[in-house]
């Protein structure tokens, strides 16, 4: 094929897969922690009610592309936040995802803040098991000063064209997890790196592609301020960017989460120059598509010793119980009356973190649970002065509407007990009023206990008011399995009765 002909790549890419690799039931409104939230930049629903996902479908849909436009006219990647926040992912440390994923022949990921969710040395073993590279360029081994695991994108050629793809991780990714998890390593903004990195590669390939999980809104910046890049495959932000979107002369594509979407974005080329983008959502909803054999087989193989643990019955819910990410979560006040009504508090706090899929209505298993409640965090009480919780909610108000985008990090803090209302456009630090706990108002000199978990004690999402307070009781209760008791013994869950306990203005 001449060089002037027109020519097309598929770069098939999944994002924030977070462990999930099961089929799960939608709604139209609330059914993972970032569909039916009002408060993201983007309202994301599902069209229906129905079964979405699950990693067999997933490799029905990747060999279908491939089939249709032939093997070696495809990439595979993957955006990072991928093989925890899941139970059987905690029992395998990381190991079942991987195996699935080199079952698909995946071709590079890139390194997500919750891929250090079992510290840096599982990171590592889980890199040296997979087959597929973990790169991001702008997280640099302190002992090297070098990018973490090699050489921080892959330069492959297909259907004549030579493409690079280079792989950027997440700059906060020490204050979205335990701090502990990422020592020995240095962050840095993507866009920074990328500057240094895009010139190279533009001598070196026909097509740059950027694999970031520094969310869409900074994506958008980048595409801005950094020229030489002709696409940029998202994550992080769990957006679905219908039709794609064109900055420049970049384009900016995302495939959701939760392994739902499969995205498939098609380089059109002429010239050994990328004329155009077309984007393909493949919904791998169940009803469409039959399951993979041999990864079907894969995952139950990686199940069975674990399937009395995983199916363990905690609890009928009688409502769509899910967490939201930028809004008051059901869910996350659900936690939180659980932990005021055992431990006599004034207030719970819970981060807002933006993974989980919503219980249905019906039964809910264990691994229903370890979805909206993965991490080992253990049961933390304290006390805070009035103040300090002013202070803690005026940081929640700037960490959903800060001033630069560079600084976003986490959802609204999620609490039960404390009644108040936040007003995003009024300026930094004045967008908090009308605090009350038990009807009274805060007062900045007195103190209220305090219930939540020690990973809020190490400044997480910024929010380093907490880790000040006085009294501090480190309970060794691990909140999964206090909530996972408390269930069992409700036997049923409704929605919280005290939702509407936050206003927010936007």
């Amino acid at each position: 094929m001449s060089g002037n002909q027109q020519k097309s790549i598929s770069i098939l890419h999944t994002n924030d897969m977070h462990g999930t690799y099961m089929p799960f039931l939608t709604t139209r409104d609330n059914a993972t922690a970032q569909t039916g939230d009002a408060g993201r930049d983007t309202l994301i629903t599902f069209d229906k009610a129905a079964k979405i996902g699950g990693f067999a479908y997933l490799a029905s849909a990747v060999k279908k592309v491939r089939k249709e436009k032939g093997a070696e006219n495809v990439l595979l990647v993957d955006g990072g936040d991928t093989f925890s926040d899941d139970q059987l992912g905690n029992l395998t440390k990381g190991e079942a995802m991987i195996r699935f994923m080199n079952a698909v022949n995946y071709d590079l990921m890139a390194l997500g803040n919750h891929d250090f969710d079992y510290g840096f040395p599982r990171t590592r073993e889980l890199e040296e098991m997979a087959t597929f590279p973990f790169r991001a360029a702008n997280i640099t081994d302190d002992n090297t000063q070098q990018p973490i695991f090699g050489e921080p994108y892959i330069i492959t050629e297909k259907n004549g064209v030579k493409v690079a793809i280079l792989a950027l991780g997440y700059r906060n990714t020490p204050k979205t997890g335990n701090p502990d998890n990422v020592k020995g390593l240095s962050f840095k903004v993507g866009q920074d790196v990328a500057k240094t990195y895009v010139p190279e590669l533009r001598k070196k390939a026909d097509i740059v592609v950027v694999l970031s999980h520094e969310g869409t809104a900074v994506d958008y910046k980048m595409a801005r301020e950094v020229e030489g890049i002709d696409l940029i495959i998202g994550a992080h932000s769990h957006d679905i960017l219908e039709p794609r979107k064109k900055i420049g002369q970049t384009f900016v594509v995302q495939a959701m989460s939760d392994g739902a979407v499969l995205g498939e974005t098609e380089l059109i080329i002429k010239d050994q120059k990328l004329t155009d983008v077309k984007t393909h959502h493949h919904w791998l909803w169940n009803n469409q598509l039959q399951p993979d054999a041999e990864i079907q087989a894969l995952i139950d193989q990686q199940r069975t010793p674990h399937l009395a643990q995983l199916q363990e019955l905690v609890v009928e819910s009688e409502a769509v119980i899910g967490r939201q990410y930028k809004s008051e979560s059901p869910f996350d006040k659900l936690v939180g009356n659980l932990l005021l009504k055992e431990f006599k508090g004034d207030v719970a706090i819970m981060p807002g973190v933006g993974y989980g899929i919503s219980f249905k209505p019906g039964p809910v298993t264990s691994e229903e649970v370890y979805k909206l409640l993965p991490h080992p965090s253990k049961i933390v009480t304290l006390t805070m002065t009035g103040k300090q919780l002013k202070l803690t909610l005026e940081q929640s108000a700037k960490n959903l509407k800060p001033e630069d985008k560079l600084d976003a990090v986490g959802g609204l803090i999620q609490t039960a007990g404390i009644r108040y209302q936040i007003d995003l456009t009024k300026p930094i630090r004045k967008r908090v009023s009308n605090v009350q706990i038990k009807s009274h108002p805060v007062k900045d000199a007195q103190s209220y206990r305090i219930v939540t978990h020690n990973g809020l004690l190490t400044g997480l999402h910024n929010f380093n008011e907490i880790g000040k307070g006085q009294n501090i009781v480190k309970t060794e209760k691990p909140l999964t399995d206090f909530i996972i008791q408390k269930l069992k013994e409700m036997k049923t869950v409704a929605m919280p009765d005290n939702m509407g306990e936050v206003i927010i203005k936007r």
